[in-house]
């Protein structure tokens, strides 16, 4: 499929979280999304065990059902809220420090269409964490994320957007059981919505210095 002309530096520093600007008319292609999974699989994996997995859902039916299991999902936690749409119970973000007004708005529109966004995926992950040491949770997630960002450069660089959520892990449970998940030995790491955008150019987001986040040689 065509791909956007984007170096790497400026794949790497313009794959944004995207909330807003996901077209939710045009439907994306089975082969698209293939070829960014097939991307996704080659990231590194610990002791190569590959124990990833990826639910795509695009059917109509089963994305509004999934998008109601969150909408009436269980209260989260701050700095989370409960907000009601007719017909819906659905989470909004609250602002504080650490998140804008514009990040806000569109944590809020995302969730207000999520059974409009043409594809969510699930990636999951065999095992789970809960009562884990770090380092077993580090080779856990550290045998996910690489492929999920993979996943997420490959999508950018052929004009989707995508954006990490944490709204399945929340609602683990009932995804598990509407998807078929066996809950006991998988783990659902997060939701991507995934869709074409509302145009291509994206700009690097506003980030600290270096110089409070670096530390040379020692802290």
């Amino acid at each position: 499929m065509p791909q956007l002309d984007l170096l790497p530096d400026a794949l790497l520093s313009t794959t944004r979280a995207v909330r807003k600007r996901l077209d939710l008319t045009r439907p994306v292609e089975p082969e698209v999304l293939r070829e960014c999974l097939e991307l996704a699989v080659q990231a590194p994996t610990g002791r190569n065990r590959q124990r990833w997995d990826f639910i795509v859902v695009t059917d109509a039916e089963q994305r509004r059902a999934l998008a109601e299991v969150y909408w009436r999902g269980p209260e989260l936690p701050q700095p989370m809220l409960t907000a009601h749409l007719p017909g819906a119970n659905f989470t909004r973000a609250r602002r504080g420090e650490h998140i804008t007004d514009k990040t806000f708005e569109g944590l809020n529109a995302l969730i207000e269409h999520l059974d409009k966004v043409p594809a969510l995926v699930i990636p999951c992950i065999h095992g789970r964490t809960e009562g884990a040491s770090i380092l077993e949770q580090a080779n856990t997630w550290g045998s996910i994320l690489p492929a999920v960002w993979s996943f997420m450069l490959a999508a950018r660089s052929r004009g989707l957007g995508t954006c990490w959520t944490t709204l399945s892990p929340y609602c683990e449970h009932e995804v598990a059981q509407l998807l078929g998940i066996p809950h006991h030995e998988i783990m659902q790491a997060a939701l991507i919505p995934v869709a074409y955008t509302l145009g291509t150019n994206f700009r690097p987001g506003p980030r600290v210095s270096l110089e409070q986040v670096v530390h040379w040689n020692r802290w």
